[in-house]
C-alpha cells in the first residue's frame, strides 16, 4: 500500500462551524460513524463503524505509518479526527504527523479552484458529483437531535432508526471518496509543489500546537460586557422611552420626532451625527455607538473554541485565500484583531480579571473599547515561556518597489526606512528632514502610500480615511497625481503586467515582464512569481472591461462567495503578485524559524509569534532569521522588528 484515500463521517455534540475541528473532536461524545477508503486508487470500501464494524488492523497500521501517504479533501479534518479516535482506541497519545498527509483541497486551491469538494467537482465537470442528499443526512446522523415523544426521547439518530437513510449515507460516504479520487486524477499533472507541501506540513504543526488562552480574562470580559450592555440599555431606555432602544426603526422614529432625519444608523453615520447634534439626541447616539461595539463576539468565539488543553487550535487555513496563496483566518479571525492603544494593558487586564468593572470605566473610560483592545491579550504563553513577536517592516511597499525597480524607494528601505516621509518629500518636493511625525505632509504621504500602490483613486483614499485625517476632498486627486508622478516605475509595472497578461492569453503562449512569467496553458493563465510558485487564473478571456478597454476576466470565487466570472486588470494583478510574493517571504521565514527551533504558535500576513522558554532565543535572533533573503531574492532590502511580551499585543 502506497496511498490510502480517506473520507470519514462523524458525530459530535459540538458545532464544528463555530468551534472548529479540534474542539469538535475533543468532545467526549465524538465518534466516527463511517470510514470510506480506497487503497492505491482501487475499489472504494466503507467500514460501518456506527453499526459495530471495526477498523481493520492493516488500516490502523497504514494511518500511523508515515511511509503510507494519506489523502483527503480537507485532510486536516480526517487527520485530527483520526488522531483523537486512535488515541482513545489505543489508550495512548497518537500524533499523526502531517508529513504523510496530502490534502486535495490544497492541491485544488493552488490552481485557483473552489475550497469545497462539491465546488471543485462542478468546475472540473466530473462524471460523478458529490451527492446533494449529503447535507440533510449529515444533519440527521452527525448532530444531536431534539428529544420528542415521536422519536422516543432520543437525542441522537442511529442507523437502526431509519435503515434506508443509513444505506444512502453509506453511499454518500463512498461517493465522497470517489469524487476526491477523481479530482486527484484530473489534477495529476499539477501536484502540490514540494515547497508548498513543506509549508503545509508546518501550517498543520502550528495549528496542532495552538495558542494558550487566558480563560479567566475571557470569562470576565464576557461578564463585563453583559453588565455594561444591561446598564447602557437601561440608560437608553430611560433616555428615549423606546421599547427597544437597539431597534433601528424605533430609534430613527425617535430621532425624526426631534427634528433629525437619517437614512442610516451605521457606525460612520452615527459618529457624524454625534458631532452635529447635542443634548439628549447626542447622548442617545453615543449610547448606540457603545452598545453596537461587537468585541464580545471575539471573546465568545475564543470561549467556544478552547479545547481541554486550554488552547485554541485551527486558527489558520493554509492557502485559504487562493488568489494569492495567503493564509485565511478561522474561528477567531486572528488576522483581524483590534490594535492596542491603551497605555497600561496590564492594569486593564488585571482589573477585568478581578471583576473590577467600575474601575475600568473610571480609569479608562469607554468600556467596550477597552474590551476590544484587550482581545489580543487573551492569548498567553504557557508557564515558563514568553512570546517573541517579529514582523516584516513595510513588506508590501518593499516588494512592489523591488519588482517595479523603483530605485529611490529601494534606497529608502536600504537606509532609514522612513517611506511615509520619503514619499511626502518626493510628492511635495521638500527636504525629508522637514517632515516630522504627525506633520500634515507626513499624513498625506502615509495615506497616499496606503491607498495608491495598486492603482487606487479618490475612492481608495476616502476608504483609507483621508478625509478623517483632515485632508480636503479637493486635494485628493492631487495626492494621487503626485504619488504616481513620484513612482513612475510602479505605474509602468501596473500597465506592463496588464499588457503581458492579455498578450499571453490572446496568443495562448508565454510573455514576461519584471521577472514575472505569464503562461497560458490548458485553459489557465499561470503567473510564475520570483519564488517559482504559480498563481493560477482559471479560464481567462479577453473582452472589453468597465473602462471600455481591452481587459482580462477569469473564473473564481467572487464578492458574492459564488463561482463566477471576475474582471481584473493590471493594478489588481500586481496586488495579487505583491501580496503573493510577500506571503512567500513570510512562509520561508517561518520555515527558517521552525528549523532554528522556534515554536511558532501564530502568524499574520507579515508577522510571526513564537512561544519561547524564558532565557532562550531572542528578539534579535528572530528578527535576523526573518530578514534573511531566500535564494530567489536579490536586491530586496528586508527588515524585521520585534519585541518580547507576556501576552499577545501589538507593540
Amino acid at each position: 500500500m502506497k496511498i490510502l484515500s480517506i473520507d470519514i463521517e462523524t458525530f459530535s455534540d459540538v458545532d464544528i462551524g463555530k468551534c472548529g475541528v479540534y474542539r469538535y473532536a475533543d468532545s467526549p461524545n465524538f465518534d466516527i460513524l463511517l470510514f470510506g477508503y480506497s487503497i492505491d486508487g482501487g475499489l472504494v470500501e466503507v467500514i460501518d463503524m456506527a453499526s459495530g464494524e471495526k477498523l481493520p488492523q492493516f488500516i490502523i497500521d497504514a494511518i500511523i505509518d508515515d511511509n503510507v501517504i494519506k489523502t483527503a479533501f480537507n485532510a486536516q479534518f480526517e487527520r485530527v479526527c483520526l488522531m483523537r479516535y486512535l488515541s482513545r482506541l489505543l489508550n495512548k497519545n497518537i500524533y499523526l504527523h502531517p508529513f504523510s498527509w496530502s490534502c486535495t483541497e490544497v492541491q485544488a486551491s493552488t490552481l485557483g479552484l473552489p475550497l469545497s469538494l462539491a465546488g471543485v467537482g462542478k468546475v472540473l465537470k466530473l462524471d460523478e458529483q458529490k451527492m446533494d442528499e449529503g447535507k440533510a443526512l449529515i444533519r440527521y446522523f452527525c448532530t444531536p437531535c431534539r428529544a420528542t415523544v415521536a422519536n422516543g426521547r432520543r437525542t441522537r439518530n442511529m442507523p437502526k432508526d431509519v435503515p434506508e437513510k443509513w444505506e444512502l449515507f453509506k453511499k454518500y460516504n463512498a461517493r465522497d471518496v470517489q469524487v476526491e479520487l477523481a479530482i486527484r486524477e484530473k489534477l495529476k499533472k499539477y501536484p502540490i509543489p514540494e515547497k508548498e507541501q513543506e509549508f503545509y506540513v508546518l501550517d498543520q504543526k502550528i495549528n496542532d500546537l495552538g495558542l494558550l488562552v487566558d480563560r479567566k480574562l475571557v470569562e470576565e470580559a464576557i461578564s463585563c460586557d453583559r453588565q455594561f450592555t444591561v446598564a447602557a440599555t437601561e440608560k437608553a431606555y430611560e433616555l428615549t422611552g423606546l421599547e427597544n432602544p437597539n431597534s433601528v426603526a424605533q430609534l430613527k422614529g425617535w430621532l425624526k420626532d426631534r427634528g433629525v432625519e437619517v437614512e442610516s444608523l451605521s457606525k460612520k453615520a452615527v459618529m457624524d451625527l454625534v458631532e452635529e447634534t447635542e443634548g439628549e439626541v447626542a447622548e442617545a447616539l453615543k449610547l448606540r455607538l457603545l452598545m453596537a461595539k461587537t468585541s464580545v463576539k471575539k471573546y465568545e468565539a475564543i470561549e467556544r473554541a478552547v479545547c481541554s488543553d486550554g488552547r485554541v487550535h485551527g486558527l489558520f487555513q493554509f492557502y485559504g485565500a487562493n488568489r494569492t496563496g495567503r493564509w485565511s483566518g478561522r474561528l477567531v479571525q486572528f488576522q483581524n484583531l483590534p490594535q492596542n492603544h491603551l497605555k497600561d494593558l496590564t492594569l486593564a487586564r488585571d482589573l477585568i480579571k478581578e471583576g473590577r468593572f467600575e474601575d475600568v470605566e473610571l480609569l479608562f473610560g469607554n468600556t467596550p473599547s477597552v474590551l476590544s483592545e484587550l482581545i489580543r491579550t487573551n492569548f498567553i504563553p504557557k508557564e515558563g515561556h514568553c512570546f517573541i513577536v517579529a514582523d516584516f517592516s513595510a513588506i508590501e511597499a518593499r516588494v512592489i518597489s523591488w519588482l517595479a525597480g523603483e530605485k529611490w524607494r529601494l534606497d529608502v528601505f536600504a537606509s532609514h526606512g522612513k517611506i511615509y516621509e520619503a514619499a511626502a518629500s518626493m510628492m511635495f518636493h521638500v527636504p525629508i528632514e522637514s517632515i516630522t511625525k504627525g506633520s500634515p505632509l507626513r499624513q498625506k504621504g502615509k495615506i497616499s502610500e496606503l491607498a495608491c500602490g495598486y492603482g487606487g483613486g479618490v475612492g481608495a483614499l476616502k476608504s483609507m480615511g483621508a478625509l478623517d485625517m483632515g485632508v480636503e476632498e479637493s486635494e485628493l486627486q492631487g495626492l494621487i497625481d503626485n504619488w504616481r508622478t513620484a513612482n513612475p516605475h510602479i505605474v509602468k509595472f501596473w500597465w506592463d503586467v496588464d499588457k503581458v497578461a492579455i498578450k499571453a492569453v490572446k496568443e495562448r503562449g508565454i510573455a514576461s515582464t519584471h521577472g514575472i512569467i505569464f503562461t497560458y496553458k490548458s485553459g489557465m493563465l499561470f503567473v510564475t512569481l520570483p519564488s517559482g510558485r504559480n498563481l493560477v487564473y482559471v479560464k481567462p478571456r479577453i473582452g472589453l472591461n468597465k473602462f471600455g478597454r481591452e481587459g482580462l476576466t477569469y473564473e473564481g470565487i467572487g464578492a458574492t462567495k459564488k463561482w463566477e466570472r471576475i474582471e481584473t486588470y493590471g493594478p489588481k494583478i500586481v496586488e495579487n503578485i505583491v501580496q503573493a510574493t510577500s506571503r512567500d517571504l513570510l512562509a520561508e521565514a517561518i520555515l527558517r524559524l521552525d528549523k532554528a527551533g522556534y515554536k511558532i504558535v501564530a502568524h499574520v500576513h507579515d508577522e510571526s509569534i513564537c512561544e519561547v522558554p524564558i532565557g532562550e532565543g531572542s528578539v534579535e535572533e528572530m528578527c535576523a532569521i526573518m530578514a534573511e533573503s531566500p535564494k530567489w531574492v536579490k536586491g530586496l532590502p528586508l527588515k524585521a522588528d520585534g519585541y518580547e511580551c507576556n501576552f499577545y499585543m501589538k507593540d
